[in-house]
């Protein structure tokens, strides 16, 4: 647990924010993170009433597979989720990702036709229309860390040699067609976020001396083409840009999301070591984000925000980065926290 200070309630980080119709109440997010729960399910949805009631502004819900969306069933049964939500007053976001198989064979950015990335571009207008009618307030496209999409802007990764590849424009043409394919499916007051990794690095085994040992390995795109990216997101539609990660590998908190937000209008969202107060206050004062993100920080306690705002961050139970949420999910086992027992079996208290 944090130690208790004088430090004074920040003020930033529960302002209050308009995005087109929508109020966020508070500058808090709850990011992204994959849970291996049905996003449909009971379990889920009192995992993440925790974290609203818990007093997050916005909740985005975990990557969704967009085809799911074709069923009205599940929208169904998603609305159920976006109501508990916005019972607590905060915003409802839901992530939407492609599945790599299409056509019953592993797609990738070489392999995929243009027809299959045509009926991609379709899949997520249905899904961001399909979150509409369940209520959501906004969905967010998954264009970071290494998915689909990040793969169509690294040069790396792309090799095409049509529209969708080439040049840095044929690397931002799938997320602008995307976005412009859900903009005109959605009413004007959805909001629509991209989810975008600046300066990526893998880090890859390389065998020297008979010893494995890593190396970073660029994505091959710099922080000027994401900065036109960006920028061509914006003239196209976007409300919100997701900085993921924010932080630049030397350790600056939110570094590479104030170099985005010096070049855009639409708030910027910043994720990264935002699970301490201190951080996210001098972020949003020092204007390198307008909303700050947190993952772990939350899992371990679902009431950061809420503590925060009562002044009691000596109450907050902190994450200690075991990644214990990290190995469940390469185990296949739904998150779960060493730090709250509670994280991921919140259904039982319900029940």
């Amino acid at each position: 647990m944090r130690k208790k200070t004088d430090r004074a309630i920040p003020l930033r980080v529960f302002e209050p924010l308009l995005i087109s119709r929508t109020v966020l109440k508070n500058r808090i997010v709850m990011a992204p993170t994959y849970t291996l729960m049905d996003v449909a399910s009971d379990r889920a949805r009192a995992y993440y009433s925790e974290r609203a009631r818990g007093g997050v502004g916005t909740l985005i819900v975990e990557g969704t597979d967009v085809e799911s969306f074709r069923s009205k069933s599940f929208i169904g049964k998603l609305r159920k989720l976006s109501n508990e939500i916005h019972k607590f007053g905060a915003a409802a976001i839901i992530q939407l990702s492609q599945s790599d198989v299409l056509d019953g064979g592993k797609v990738t950015v070489s392999t995929a036709s243009l027809e299959q990335v045509e009926r991609i571009i379709d899949n997520f207008a249905v899904a961001a229309l399909g979150a509409e009618e369940a209520g959501f307030d906004g969905a967010e496209i998954h264009g970071a860390h290494r998915y689909l999409y990040s793969q169509f802007f690294s040069p790396r990764h792309n090799h095409r040699v049509d529209s969708y590849g080439a040049s840095l424009e044929g690397r931002m043409r799938l997320g602008i067609d995307c976005l412009k394919a859900m903009r005109e499916r959605v009413s004007s007051d959805f909001l629509l976020f991209y989810r975008h990794t600046p300066e990526e690095t893998a880090r890859e085994d390389l065998l020297e001396d008979g010893e494995f040992v890593t190396s970073p390995v660029k994505d091959g795109y710099t922080l000027e083409e994401t900065l036109q990216f960006v920028q061509g997101l914006e003239q196209n539609g976007l409300d919100v840009i997701d900085i993921s990660p924010s932080t630049r590998r030397n350790g600056v908190h939110a570094g590479l999301a104030g170099e985005v937000k010096q070049a855009v209008r639409i708030p910027v969202v910043a994720v990264g070591g935002m699970n301490v107060p201190e951080v996210v206050e001098k972020t949003l004062e020092e204007g390198r984000a307008d909303l700050a993100a947190i993952c772990r920080g939350l899992l371990a306690d679902p009431f950061w925000v809420e503590k925060v705002k009562d002044h009691r961050e000596e109450e907050i139970i902190e994450c200690i980065r075991c990644n214990s949420c990290l190995n469940n999910l390469f185990d296949g086992i739904p998150i779960s926290c060493t730090q709250n027992p509670r994280t991921g079996f919140e259904y039982l208290d319900a029940n």
